[in-house]
């Protein structure tokens, strides 16, 4: 959906692991011959002992190498031939892969500890992979607000309705909100699904007098946003330059703790609005030309154990979907609900999808009209 919430781990996994360990017989194997995986993931997006530690126990070679964008994984995934056994895309770009055919479908007898996963994320995620069949999920996160709790109550009172959309599109709030600075993402394809949700429409639709309200909608508070732009909010909002953000719930969390550590007197806070919001997830899947399908099927399951997937959350930040993994995670990501939905808020929560060209023609028009202000 988009790279930004990637680059906010907090370390780094290095551009290239390769986990070697003394080789295992398996029957699956020829003597002599190693097993092996070749896994393509973001930058900075594992635990970097999880990858360490299956090799060794497995005694499988593996070979973990990194990328920056969806368009550049799925360029190397349509060639046909990708040179790698999983490979981790966004869930718009997965849809679009899964219709291409690029992937193979999950031998689900191989992957046990599927049983963990969330039956109503999964339940959300079929708007992208039907049936459940191409992809494991891996991590998930919102797009919701982050706000400056002390600078909203100044402009906006102590009732100020920081838990819905009324906060920013209502122009009674943000027009006494721009003296302390709103910013957007600068990301048609999150930003106007919201307003198009928000309006009672499709968050997904392709009519374009749809997209005609979303516009007049966001042309009436437009005057009062500072900027549009995917990655500068984070420090403008750690650092107190902005009151209110709409942004990646993963990325507050992060800057909300940089803050914290300069300890420059600013609070960062968030929160998932109550009229619901888009939900984006990556997930793990095997290419149609893998070599290494058993040896991806072993990963997976590794990576489906809740021991497993719950210190790989608190290192990056971001709820994963298994049930029985979360309850191991630590408290500030486990028992925030703008960072992990309750039950009740996942009901409120849409998936987006790709769109047909015709229309993401018009919304790109759209969104350069609504960033023109014209």
């Amino acid at each position: 959906m988009n790279t930004i919430k990637h680059l906010l781990a907090v370390a780094v996994c290095g551009a290239t692991l390769l986990a070697t360990a003394a080789q295992a017989q398996t029957p699956e194997q020829s003597p002599g011959k190693p097993r092996e995986l070749r896994v393509y993931n973001w930058a900075d997006y594992m635990l970097p002992s999880v990858p360490k530690d299956f090799a060794a126990n497995s005694g499988i070679k593996l070979t973990w190498d990194i990328f920056d964008t969806n368009e550049g994984l799925e360029a190397k995934l349509l060639t046909g031939n990708s040179g790698y056994d999983l490979v981790v895309p966004t869930n718009t770009f997965l849809e679009n892969e899964i219709k291409a055919g690029v992937f193979q479908k999950l031998d689900k007898s191989k992957l046990p500890n599927w049983q963990h996963l969330d039956p109503g994320l999964l339940k959300l995620m079929t708007a992208n992979d039907p049936g459940n069949q191409f992809a494991v999920p891996y991590m998930y996160g919102t797009v919701l607000i982050g706000f400056n709790p002390a600078k909203v109550k100044e402009a906006l009172g102590a009732d100020a309705p920081v838990d819905s959309w009324d906060l920013i599109f209502k122009e009674e709030n943000i027009s006494k909100l721009k003296q302390c600075g709103v910013a957007m993402l600068d990301s048609p394809g999150e930003i106007l699904p919201i307003a198009l949700h928000y309006l009672g429409l499709d968050p997904n639709s392709t009519k374009p007098e749809d997209y005609e309200k979303a516009s007049a909608l966001m042309l009436k508070i437009r005057p009062h946003v500072a900027y549009f732009n995917s990655a500068k909010y984070m420090t403008d909002i750690a650092n107190g330059d902005i009151c209110v953000a709409i942004g990646y719930s993963g990325s507050f969390y992060q800057f909300a703790n940089r803050a914290k550590e300069a300890g420059n007197g600013v609070v960062v806070d968030w929160r998932l609005p109550k009229e619901g919001a888009p939900l984006w997830y990556d997930s793990f899947a095997i290419p149609k030309s893998a070599l290494n399908v058993a040896e991806a099927h072993e990963f997976l399951n590794h990576l489906l154990d809740p021991t497993v997937i719950a210190p790989i959350s608190d290192f990056l930040g971001y709820p994963n979907p298994n049930k029985d993994g979360m309850p191991l995670v630590g408290a500030a990501i486990r028992d925030n609900p703008g960072l992990t939905p309750t039950a009740e808020a996942q009901k409120t929560l849409y998936v987006l999808q790709p769109l047909p060209q015709k229309t993401e023609r018009i919304r790109t028009r759209v969104w350069n009209t609504i960033k023109s202000g014209t």
